[in-house]
């Protein structure tokens, strides 16, 4: 019988294994190739859709918040409060369910 986590549905082979890494954690539609290509299509589209300028600049902007939140930040507390949990001795944070 397959393993269950604590909301019922299906472990994934990831789930066991806990890394520094957030990106082993993630679904395919959450890794840095989707979303750069999400944004990068967001900004395209906006463009072409309407092009005005200052409307694809103000897109490109909010994109490029999005980028800085999901492919830097995130990823570098999820580093560090895994190191310090580490350093601490205890167990190894949960991983991320967003």
């Amino acid at each position: 019988m397959a393993d269950l986590e604590a909301n019922g549905s299906p472990q994934s082979p990831a789930a066991d294994h806990r890394s520094p890494s957030i990106w082993e954690q993630k679904p395919w539609w959450c890794q840095p190739w989707s979303i750069l290509g999400t944004g990068i299509t967001v900004v395209a589209l906006s463009w072409l859709a309407l092009q005005i300028w200052w409307l694809s600049a103000a897109t490109a902007l909010a994109v490029a918040a999005w980028w800085w939140l999901f492919l830097l930040a995130v990823p570098a507390a999820y580093r560090q409060q895994f190191q310090t949990a580490l350093q601490a001795g205890s167990e190894i944070p949960p991983e991320n369910k967003g």
